[in-house]
């Protein structure tokens, strides 16, 4: 017994501190102890009790199974940021004008972590990092300690291989303005994008350099960890692998780790509607009629930017979830909805104002379709 015990893989998994980077790494480490290995999340106080219910339920479901948090140090005030900035909800709270450039100062501070992660490599000497794409300086720390550092990716190949192909072959650089459509090239499937759209992180700016730094550290890495499957985006999977990173693996969807309803009820944040009754509503819809929408907990959307998908939703005649994720500046003023537009597509859309249990909708029967971003 106790050689099987220190003969078991132990895997670390640093999330970025944002929803949705920890939410699908918490997946990860559930489905590596479902298969024997040991799980440690590292993460920061605030952000450790967000991870703290899920982690207890699933040890009480699995009580033989390891997985567990160690919590890093991070000093807000002392790294130049608000009391309690630990993740980028916090950021998502500001005005939209200042939120951009206390991202950057946070992407930047998480380096603060580095000592520390590598003191418990030392003293843990675990099988393997998994390390967010957010955190460079990883690859570093785990090839310094002799550790296989893999990085973590939650969007999708697609994306992977098209933000790939525009760094080498620049189209947007050959249109007239940022609004013309190009073929990006050398890509399966002749995908029409514009620059816009594309939202090109220039070369000297701070994002742009940081984004360099993230693909070299990914090319010194062990290997990718990509939240997706092979049959979504076959021909992207192996077009990542001859051409960007050879060891690429696609493990996903995570969110099929969550087996019992409450885990999926509860994936993430408590729901801002009761789950029962969002189940009931969607259950007196037909199969794929429902159209569900969700930009993400990082967006920020202008009121007049919301009242067009407001007037798109109800001229389309189709049955919808929207999920609008609620912005603090804003109080209790609703100047992104027309008037009267709830009592107008009663019965036939509703409203989720902040966090909505999202695999347990998607699950459903009755969801037809999946208006996102680019995650």
């Amino acid at each position: 017994m106790n050689r099987e015990v220190s003969e078991r893989i132990h895997i670390l998994f640093f999330p970025f501190m944002a929803q949705g980077h920890m939410i699908p790494i918490l997946d990860m480490a559930k489905l590596f102890s479902r298969r024997g290995a040991k799980s440690t999340l590292l993460t920061t106080p605030i952000n450790a009790k967000i991870f703290e219910k899920p982690i207890e339920a699933f040890k009480n479901q699995n009580p033989d199974l390891e997985i567990g948090i160690k919590i890093f140090n991070f000093p807000c005030v002392e790294l130049g940021l608000p009391e309690g900035c630990e993740n980028a909800d916090f950021i998502n709270s500001y005005q939209k004008s200042d939120s951009g450039d206390l991202f950057l100062k946070f992407l930047f501070s998480t380096k603060y972590m580095k000592q520390q992660l590598e003191s418990f490599i030392e003293t843990t000497k675990p099988s393997a990092l998994v390390a967010d794409m957010f955190f460079p300086w990883a690859t570093e720390s785990a090839e310094k300690l002799g550790v296989p550092r893999l990085v973590f990716h939650g969007t999708s190949f697609f994306s992977l291989c098209c933000s790939y192909n525009m760094r080498i072959h620049k189209p947007h650089k050959k249109v007239a303005t940022s609004s013309t459509p190009f073929v990006i090239p050398g890509l399966p499937g002749d995908i029409v994008i514009t620059e816009d759209q594309a939202n090109v992180a220039k070369e000297e700016t701070p994002m742009g350099k940081f984004m360099k730094e993230v693909r070299e550290s990914e090319t010194n890495s062990f290997g990718v960890l990509v939240n997706s499957f092979y049959e979504l985006e076959s021909a992207y999977a192996d077009f990542y692998r001859s051409f960007v990173a050879k060891r690429a693996w696609h493990i996903g969807p995570l969110s099929l780790s969550n087996r019992e309803l409450g885990e999926k009820a509860r994936r993430g944040k408590k729901a801002n509607i009761d789950e029962q009754e969002c189940l009931k509503w969607l259950d007196s819809k037909t199969p794929g009629s429902v159209v569900y929408l969700s930009f993400g907990s990082g967006t920020n959307f202008t009121n007049d930017q919301l009242l067009e998908i407001a007037f798109g939703l109800e001229g389309s005649g189709q049955s919808f979830i929207w999920v609008v994720r609620k912005n603090e500046n804003q109080g209790d003023n609703e100047e992104w909805l027309p008037e009267g537009f709830e009592e107008r597509t009663t019965g036939k859309g509703l409203i989720i104002r902040g966090w909505a249990p999202q695999v347990l909708i998607l699950d459903h029967k009755a969801i037809g379709g999946f208006v996102t971003h680019c995650g």
